[in-house]
């Protein structure tokens, strides 16, 4: 069904300062009950894991809860979720964990459409082993990444192929299915960025042929914790560095210091929220994840239509990328201002949108902009309404 947008933003207090919240892609807001839900965890008590009071029982028993909760909503094992501060963090630890294996003549594949904080880790990775890096390149103008194109990348010395689910600038959704399958067919591991693919469509880690899936919480409404996501028995075979005295249980192993417990309840919460976007879906909290998250997609991709509709009738803007698959993201710029003049005059105007490379830093360079302020970035979530698409389409042909 459609969602009832009005009754979500209902539950998202920041919503209610005037604002069009168009800067999703960088993180979300959070609703009451993500909010109550940490609150009410440190009002309860908290202590460290591990322990013999109820305290330290209630944190156990919050980070199992995130565990299952993430694993609901991409469709893995609670015995195989990684908890960590961001995505960015765990994806070093993981890189350094991995190229302990790789020797000197192993291979790895990036692509020129991810975040960089699924390019950096591993090509830095494989620097210090003596591996050598390729790179899946974007079609461009399109900002497709051919699938056909692994064919050549791959090889019996490949030892991992990085990927992104989407887009964090252009959007673009790739044949991740299509890419891992021929990743595992060349015996090589596959590790994919879901941070911008899992607040705009339902997600399944094994349909999509991930053998590590990174997402973040606060890309889908909750605290900035990060997650990846991964078979248990394959985590038994990855040996990070951590302290002699720390648990060598998976998933336990890679999750160095102490965590932010509270904001696990939130992660829960969150999860608990998206599944219930779609009043009228039924089953398990996974069943009703998929139904939401399906609910969200049609949501935002129809409100992409009438943004993209109202920006290519203006001359004066240049649309980046034009992909077939695509979350509600456009990345683009407007002739005589630069990238941070329109995000300053849309800012006057109480619509919030992020300029500059975004952290895409490859793409960025293969379009010619990265030095050069970069684009503007808005994006759709759940949240966002008709009126935010029209204000922000009247805002820009404002600009002279």
């Amino acid at each position: 069904m459609a969602l009832d947008v009005r009754s979500v933003r209902a539950a998202y207090p920041a919503l209610r300062d005037g604002y069009a919240y168009l800067d999703g892609a960088a993180g979300t807001q959070v609703p009451e009950p993500v909010i109550e839900a940490i609150a009410a965890a440190y009002r309860a008590g908290i202590g460290n894991v591990g322990g013999a009071f109820p305290a330290s029982e209630r944190s156990d028993a919050i980070v199992a809860d995130a565990r299952r909760a993430v694993a609901d909503l991409v469709g893995g094992d609670p015995r195989g979720v990684v908890l960590g501060p961001n995505m960015t963090t765990l994806t070093y630890r993981f890189a350094a964990a991995l190229a302990r294996t790789w020797r000197p003549g192993d291979e790895i594949v990036v692509s020129r459409l991810d975040h960089d904080a699924n390019v950096r880790p591993w090509t830095q990775a494989a620097e210090r082993a003596g591996a050598t890096v390729r790179w899946a390149e974007v079609d461009l103008p399109s900002g497709e990444l051919p699938a056909e194109q692994y064919d050549a990348l791959l090889g019996e010395r490949t030892r991992l192929v990085a990927v992104t689910a989407a887009s964090n600038v252009l959007g673009t959704m790739p044949d991740v299915a299509a890419i891992t399958k021929r990743a595992h067919e060349a015996g090589a591991l596959t590790y994919v960025d879901g941070v911008h693919a899992t607040p705009h469509t339902p997600v399944d880690v094994a349909a999509l042929g991930a053998d590590f899936y990174a997402t973040s919480a606060y890309k889908w409404s909750g605290p900035h914790v990060g997650a990846v996501v991964a078979a248990p028995d394959l985590l038994e075979t990855v040996r990070p560095d951590k302290l002699a005295s720390s648990s060598d249980a998976v998933p336990a192993r890679f999750e160095t210091g102490t965590a932010a417990f509270a904001d696990l309840a939130g992660v829960s919460a969150a999860v608990d929220h998206l599944a219930g976007l779609d009043p009228e879906a039924t089953g398990d909290r996974r069943q009703r994840l998929l139904a939401s998250m399906a609910s969200v997609e049609r949501h935002e991709q129809a409100g992409l239509a009438r943004l993209l509709d109202g920006l290519v009738a203006q001359p004066r803007v240049r649309l980046l990328g034009g992909p077939r698959r695509r979350t509600a993201t456009v990345y683009f710029t407007v002739q005589g201002h630069t990238p941070r003049q329109v995000a300053e005059h849309l800012a006057a105007r109480k619509i919030n949108v992020w300029n500059g490379h975004n952290y895409a830093w490859e793409v960025t360079a293969a379009l010619g902009i990265r030095d050069h302020g970069g684009a503007v970035r808005a994006g759709l979530v759940h949240y966002n309404d008709r009126s935010d698409v029209d204000r922000l389409i009247a805002a820009v042909a404002e600009l002279r």
